[in-house]
């Protein structure tokens, strides 16, 4: 899924940091999400697929 995210963000040209400051999304969720600490729950990638205007099917 994190590949997908980093994809998002570098195609629109803004980094993490703005994502959680947009979405409320913590920048340690994103950064547990990129290690492989935790993966995302359905709140969160309802939040992202509405913040990047695509289907939450595009971020699985």
């Amino acid at each position: 899924m994190y590949e997908k995210f980093e994809a998002l963000i570098k195609d629109r040209g803004i980094t993490p940091y703005r994502v959680s400051k947009d979405t409320g999304i913590p920048t340690s969720t994103l950064s547990d999400w990129k290690n492989g600490r935790s993966n995302p729950k359905a709140d969160k990638l309802k939040i992202l697929a509405n913040y990047f205007g695509v289907d939450i099917k595009d971020l699985l």
